[in-house]
């Protein structure tokens, strides 16, 4: 039996068998050529076919294992690009710390410059002959006992008595220059020469003219020219005392004045403003009266400039504004002061480095002394007050006292 094709396999007369033995079968001329032609190729049944890749979550590619495949290298940044954005970590801003000290100083100076536009300013420059200009820089200092501003329930609680008085307990004289600052207290019951209106106390000069008066008066009392003055109220004082938080007061022995509402034991302690005013209007509780008050007047205002000054009332922005605030009630400056001045006055206020009372003759403090007093005058006009010794400067005006 003749060998039959396997089923699949071509036939021999077909031109695939005839291709495959290099011949187009018996008798073909193909065999002679001996060429070959290729064989159409059809896909198998049981052929893989490859699947289209599909992209995983990640960046991984099915059929990789899960690891993606390798990506074209990469290509540095060009010059002048920036590059990928990596995310910011947070931290403090260089900036800041330049802008903050900057809004602190513009605080630092508005508060004062706005508080300065409240300020009332009076005229206190006397007419006609003044004493010519002289090295360094007086102030004239008036604690007027003024009550304006003052409610009824405050002047019960401050024992300030009278709403319409409007005399001067206190005339200070502040001279700054080349030497020690010397702060001179002037006894209100010191008995001068008031221009057109004779021989008076000179706290009345204040009552019968006012500022320009009284400037007129302490001028041809001294031959001293007034360059700046400042008017404090009665509640001046007390406003500022809370504004700045309390002041040191050191009395030497025990004091209770009822009439000015001082009750105080003897030693340094802290003193609220009612009790710093008390302490500073009072004199039946001291020995030397008038004379002694005028030395707790000094006291006081030496206290409230250190603390005005201390570091902690310009970083405190609560204690900064609250003592701005209380200058537009209380205080008056004369006109041609400005906000600068003002500032070296409660410098130089803090810095009493001589503080004196007028050298006057005995404890009733009326007559001032004939040779001491014209000797002290005479150093502060020429503003030689580093040459002022002990015996013109006292604490109670006394010689040798105080």
């Amino acid at each position: 039996m003749a060998d039959r094709p396997r089923s699949g396999a071509p036939d021999d007369e077909s031109p695939e068998y005839r291709w495959l033995y290099g011949q187009g079968g018996p008798g073909s001329s193909d065999t002679a050529a001996g060429g070959t032609r290729p064989v159409p190729q059809r896909p198998r049944p049981d052929e893989t076919r490859a699947m289209p890749v599909q992209p995983r979550p990640g960046g991984a590619t099915r059929g990789t294992g899960g690891t993606p495949p390798p990506g074209p290298p990469a290509t540095p940044p060009a010059r002048g690009s920036r590059g990928p954005r990596l995310p910011r970590r947070p931290r403090l801003r260089l900036r800041w710390l330049f802008v903050l000290p900057v809004l602190w100083l513009v605080f630092l100076v508005a508060v004062p410059v706005f508080t300065w536009t409240k300020v009332e300013k009076i005229d206190y420059e006397p007419d006609g002959e003044r004493p010519d200009d002289q090295p360094g820089t007086t102030y004239l200092m008036v604690g007027s006992d003024s009550r304006a501003g003052l409610s009824a329930q405050e002047r019960k609680e401050l024992h300030t008595g009278n709403a319409t008085s409007e005399l001067t307990d206190t005339i200070m004289l502040l001279h700054t220059g080349s030497g020690p600052n010397l702060l001179l207290s002037i006894p209100r019951d010191s008995v001068v020469e008031i221009p057109g209106h004779g021989n008076s106390k000179i706290n009345a000069a204040y009552a019968f003219g006012g500022a320009p008066l009284l400037t007129r008066t302490v001028e041809q009392a001294t031959g001293i020219r007034v360059d700046h003055y400042v008017e404090i109220g009665m509640g001046g004082v007390a406003g500022v005392v809370d504004a700045v938080g309390g002041i040191e007061i050191c009395p030497k022995t025990d004091m209770v004045d009822v009439d000015a509402g001082l009750d105080v034991e003897k030693g340094c302690q802290e003193a609220d403003g009612r009790t710093a005013l008390a302490y500073a209007r009072s004199r039946k509780a001291n020995q030397y009266g008038d004379l002694g008050r005028v030395g707790q007047q000094r006291e006081v205002v030496a206290a409230i400039g250190s603390k005005v000054l201390s570091p902690w009332t310009v970083l405190n922005p609560l204690r900064y504004w609250r003592l701005n605030a209380a200058v537009p009630d209380f205080f008056r400056f004369g006109e041609g002061t400005g906000p600068v001045r003002a500032g070296l006055w409660a410098m130089a206020m803090s810095k009493g480095e001589l503080t004196c009372t007028m050298p006057v003759t005995d404890g009733s403090a009326t007559t001032w002394d004939p040779e001491r007093a014209p000797a002290l005058f005479d150093k502060i006009i020429a503003d030689e007050t580093d040459d002022v010794g002990k015996r013109l400067c006292t604490a109670t005006g006394l010689e040798g006292v105080g």
